[in-house]
C-alpha cells in the first residue's frame, strides 16, 4: 500500500491509548511494533494499512482536525472544550468520567453576587452557567483544582469526576453532573470524503469489539 494512502492514527499517550490500542488490534488493525520498547514515535503496518503515533491526550484533536491524523481517539471532555471541527463516528465507552461541579460539603451558593468558579475547563464551564443564567468569574487553573475552594480562590470547581475519592479526602462534594464524558473515536473531514471506505471499516470493526 502506497504511504499516502495509509490510514493515520492519532492515539492519547498513556493507559487510555494503550486500551484504545488493544481494540484496533483486536479489530484486526495491529502494529506489531508498537509494543517494541523503543523511541520511536511512529509505527507502521503496511499489510493492515495503518500507521499509528502517540500525541498527548490534549493534542489529538488538534492532529486530527489539521489532517496530520486521518481518524484519532480523544476524550469527549477535550471535544466540548476546544470544539474542533472534525467529525466524532464512535463512542468507545471508555475513559468514563462525568465533568462536575464540586464545592466543599454544605457549600450554598449566594446568587446574590459573583460566583467564582476554578477550572481548566473554561469554556465547558463558561457554557454551562450561560445557560442557567448565572455570572460568573472564571479562574483558569492547569492542576490541583481541588485546592481552589480549600485555600478561598473560588467558591466552586468545574472538574473531571471519576471515582470522587480525591474530592471526599479534601471535603468537597459533586452539587452538580454536567455531562458525561468518555473516549470518542473522530475523523478529519476531509480524510472522511476522500478515505471513507478504509475508515468505516475500521470504524465498523472497532464497534464491534467495543465492550468485549
Amino acid at each position: 500500500m502506497a504511504k499516502k494512502d495509509m490510514l493515520n492514527v492519532a492515539l492519547p499517550k498513556g493507559r487510555l491509548g494503550e486500551k484504545v490500542y488493544d481494540i484496533f488490534e483486536r479489530a484486526g488493525f495491529e502494529c506489531p511494533s508498537i509494543k517494541e520498547k523503543n523511541r520511536k514515535l511512529i509505527f507502521e503496518n503496511e499489510e493492515t494499512g495503518v500507521r499509528y503515533f502517540w500525541v498527548k491526550p490534549s493534542d489529538v484533536a488538534i492532529y486530527v482536525e489539521r489532517g496530520a491524523a486521518d481518524i484519532g481517539v480523544v476524550g469527549k471532555d477535550i471535544l466540548l472544550e476546544s470544539n474542533p471541527d472534525i467529525y466524532e463516528l464512535l463512542d468507545l465507552n471508555m475513559g468514563k468520567c462525568i465533568m462536575s461541579v464540586a464545592a466543599p460539603k454544605g457549600y450554598v451558593d449566594d446568587n446574590s453576587r459573583t460566583l467564582r468558579v476554578a477550572t481548566k475547563f473554561t469554556n465547558v464551564a463558561k457554557n454551562f452557567y450561560t445557560s442557567i443564567g448565572r455570572d460568573i468569574d472564571i479562574i483558569h487553573l492547569n492542576g490541583s483544582i481541588e485546592l481552589a475552594p480549600i485555600l478561598d480562590l473560588s467558591d466552586v470547581i468545574v472538574d473531571l469526576v471519576e471515582t470522587g475519592t480525591t474530592l471526599r479526602e479534601n471535603n468537597l462534594e459533586v452539587i452538580e453532573e454536567i455531562v458525561p464524558i468518555s473516549a470518542r473515536f473522530i475523523s478529519n473531514k476531509s480524510s472522511f470524503k476522500f478515505k471513507n471506505q478504509q475508515i468505516e471499516k475500521v470504524v465498523k470493526a472497532m464497534a464491534e469489539k467495543v465492550g468485549k
